[in-house]
């Protein structure tokens, strides 16, 4: 792939060859400088495996002054920390590409870098995300597990690629159809916008505020659409027709609307 160099760490974790076990209050990191023998796959003696002061955590000096050195960081963090990594990345001004669960799309702290284009959503967000486990991994829910050739897989949920990375996806125009008819498009109670139910719903012909679900940022491309605001209305309140609340929504509104 022409890549100068790979480093990843691990956390409270002293094997290579293992998944964290949290067995460890130290942690060590790998360090790989490209193939010397002209082989596809490296051995373990071509990986540097060096030791880490402390446990592995992102936020650890130690591990902020690998992070320094990276270019482009690909990882699945810990999605109770999500904000706080993002914001590590952020801070650091780092290309990435990280799983992460769909409704981190509603943390204020991660949509304000949605509104503001800093952050978007990857490829491949359609369908179940299956990650290796090892054997012993205990999984209670049974449609979370599934094992495929002898090998032990677990599901988390609505997992999603979120990046900075620029995609072609994000600069293709989403094909709309269907045109406004005031007597299919629910108007909010708190806000001067129409409400979409799905994204194939939003008006070919609508340029005023359209309320769609998250899943809608799959298909944004900010040169189509505006972004303008996420699930409250004018009274702080969330968007409701009829009293009703539907499912976070964002307001958009169509660029290249057809009037």
């Amino acid at each position: 792939m022409g890549l100068k160099k790979l480093i990843t760490t691990c956390y409270k974790n002293q094997n290579p060859e293992l998944f964290t076990e949290n067995n460890s209050e130290r942690a060590i990191y790998l360090e790989y400088n490209g193939e010397k023998n002209g082989r596809t796959i490296p051995t373990p003696e071509e990986i540097g495996i060096k030791p880490l002061r402390g446990d592995g955590d992102f936020r650890s000096p130690e591990c902020v002054e690998l992070l320094k050195q990276a270019d482009i960081v690909v990882t699945n963090p810990p999605f109770s920390l999500f904000r706080e990594y993002v914001a590590q990345l952020i801070e650091y001004d780092k290309k990435f590409i990280i799983l992460g669960q769909q409704n981190a799309i509603t943390y204020k702290e991660i949509f304000k870098l949605i509104k503001e284009n800093k952050i978007w959503l990857g490829v491949d967000n359609n369908g179940t995300k299956w990650f290796r486990v090892q054997d012993h991994y205990d999984i209670a829910t049974e449609s979370r597990k599934k094992i495929e050739n002898g090998k032990k897989y677990f599901s988390m949920g609505s997992i999603v690629w979120f990046t900075n990375l620029d995609i072609k996806k994000r600069h293709e125009d989403l094909t709309l159809y269907k045109q406004y008819n005031p007597e299919e498009y629910a108007k909010y109670d708190n806000y001067d916008a129409i409400n979409a139910d799905k994204v194939s719903d939003i008006p070919i012909d609508y340029s005023g505020g359209i309320g769609v679900p998250i899943t809608f940022l799959d298909k944004y491309n900010p040169e189509q659409f505006e972004i303008v605001k996420f699930r409250k209305g004018d009274d702080d309140r969330d968007l409701s027709i009829n009293g009703q609340c539907p499912y976070f929504r964002i307001v958009i509104k169509n660029k290249k609307a057809i009037v």
